[in-house]
């Protein structure tokens, strides 16, 4: 626990940060001002308040409110929270390599990394965590469970595990390693000479994995590119600076910094030989892309090296600097706005105009401005990057996202390959209905329920109706929509079977072969996928979007 003094001191140091970077002849009275005001208002709150305080935790909701009025990425990070903080950000750790999660209300292995301690040991996806080192976890988060699990490489970690069909619990004792994650979650030919690459973080070595899969890829034939960036939120600068490197000549910008340190500003230039300047390449985009993979897909853009297919991304143009605080306490602040090669920036929320509540609103359209490709085509700052052709997205039902939340669906693909071990032909795979309909009896068994969108408004207006006295003449109405509501849920398992299905499949494909199960499932359905084949094909198609509008 931390002394209030320290805590103050802390906060001295924090507030001093935050206006150390205006002019100190005009800022020093404000300065001085503030921290008096703060310290004698925690002097007098800490004598006089009616309940004792925690010192550590009203000190330290001041300093997340102070941060949170900045923006969402300007934050302090408690000394606990620096180990948390840095497996963020370099992807090593030591422990077991398995990622674990809740479904169907309990702690299973989610995703036990290929060639690492959990997957080697035999641990499969699943596998109902009950015991770490004799230690229950009944109740407990998965935080603290993973805690458990994380340790020193070379230490022993012993690991009791409940399996679907297996009466007794099966014990696992593993040997901690330290666990590098993969930025690649997959790679491979999906036609004849059509690469794909899907990407999901920017830790270090993203861009080396990126070059190795490509230059294995084109030796077994690879003639065209699908980078896929779809909900990776992005991660080291210098890794993308490096990914567009492979694609771009030497000597070119990819991106450059601007903020109000001047010395900070820089450029980030192409240092390296590139791999291959001319493969036709498609970059797959949505709004879950952001911050490096914006700089990415958008510099490929801005130099018309790739077609951008699918959603506008996220929006995130700003860049964070760890700077070390006292008693081993760290803070990320943004320090400086991103420009990719064009000249636009592509920060979506305007932080620095706040509405009257506090709100953040987007930028508005009529200040967003025109940039030029290299080509001369038109493209625009301010919100994300548009892509060159958009797809819209598919939404689930209520009921499927349900099932999915719930972790019925995993729990159900557990059971189905416990019953069914030998592995079948991935790519071929279907889920026949006679196992739907066992699916369908299953999920009644476990007293699933959930509620719909318009189901919650429906009861909202009747509660209207009578709250207002219109309830009499339109009761009729009223309990004739509720009826059609309620009668349209009993038969969504038999109308949204199709896509159900879908999900249904690739948890099953990811229970048997991990993420190279689930891609060959995924892959022959995604519609941003088939898009970008599509353009990749055509090539006079492709050279057209690529030139100026």
């Amino acid at each position: 626990m931390w002394k209030k003094g320290k805590w103050t001191l802390l906060l001295l140091v924090m507030v001093g940060v935050a206006l150390a970077f205006q002019r100190p002849a005009e800022r020093y009275f404000e300065i001085a001002k503030s921290l008096d005001i703060f310290t004698t208002l925690f002097k007098e709150v800490n004598a006089y308040y009616v309940d004792e305080v925690d010192p550590e935790k009203l000190i330290g909701n001041g300093i997340h409110g102070m941060l949170e009025s900045l923006d969402p990425y300007t934050q302090f990070i408690a000394e606990n929270e620096v180990e948390s903080f840095r497996i963020s950000t370099t992807g090593q750790y030591g422990g077991i390599g398995a990622l674990i999660s809740i479904a169907n209300k309990k702690t299973v292995i989610a995703h036990p990394y290929p060639d690492f301690p959990a997957n080697k040991a035999g641990l499969k996806v699943g596998d109902e965590i009950i015991a770490v080192d004799g230690r229950s976890i009944q109740g407990k988060p998965t935080t603290e469970v993973s805690s458990l699990l994380k340790g020193q490489p070379k230490t022993e970690v012993e690991v009791k595990v409940k399996r679907y069909g297996q009466k007794e619990e099966l014990i696992f004792k593993i040997r901690r390693e330290k666990i590098n994650l993969r930025n690649l979650r997959y790679y491979g030919l999906i036609d004849s000479d059509i690469a794909y690459i899907k990407l999901d973080d920017f830790t270090p070595g993203a861009s080396r994995e990126i070059a190795d899969a490509l230059k294995y890829l084109k030796d077994i034939g690879a003639k065209k590119l699908i980078l896929d960036l779809r909900d990776n939120p992005g991660g080291l600068l210098n890794e993308a600076v490096n990914i567009v490197n492979l694609f771009i000549p030497k000597g070119l910008e990819v991106v450059s910094t601007k903020g109000k340190v001047q010395e900070w500003n820089k450029q980030y230039k192409t240092l390296n030989a590139p791999v291959d300047t001319a493969i036709p390449m498609v970059v797959l985009t949505n709004e879950g892309s952001a911050s490096a993979s914006e700089i990415v897909a958008g510099s490929l853009q801005d130099y018309d090296r790739a077609v951008l297919i699918g959603l506008k991304t996220y929006g995130k143009g700003l860049v964070q600097t760890t700077r070390p605080l006292s008693y081993n306490t760290q803070m990320k602040v943004t320090t400086a706005k991103y420009y990719i090669p064009s000249g636009r920036c592509i920060q979506a929320l305007d932080y620095t105009n706040r509405k009257t509540d506090g709100s953040v609103g987007k930028i508005a359209d009529s200040v967003k401005r025109v940039f030029k490709t290299r080509n001369g085509r038109a493209v625009f700052d301010g919100g994300g990057l548009d892509p060159d052709i958009v797809v819209a997205d598919e939404n689930f039902a209520a009921i499927t996202n349900q099932l999915i939340s719930t972790g019925l669906i995993f729990d159900f693909a557990s059971k189905y390959c416990a019953e069914n071990p030998v592995k079948p032909e991935l790519k071929t795979f279907r889920l026949l209905d006679k196992d739907y309909n066992s699916f369908m009896v299953w999920v009644k068994e476990q007293k699933f329920s959930y509620s719909t969108d318009l189901e919650e408004h429906t009861k909202s207006l009747l509660e209207a109706a009578k709250r207002e006295k219109y309830f009499p003449e339109i009761e009729g109405q009223l309990n004739a929509l509720k009826n059609k509501v309620e009668g349209n849920k009993a038969s969504d398992m038999i109308r949204f079977k199709s896509e159900i299905t879908a999900v249904i499949e690739q948890q099953i494909a990811f229970h048997y072969a991990l993420e190279h199960g689930k891609s060959e499932i995924t892959l022959r359905k995604d519609r941003d996928i088939n898009e970008a084949k599509e353009i990749l094909n055509d090539a006079a198609e492709y050279k057209r979007i690529l030139s100026p509008n």
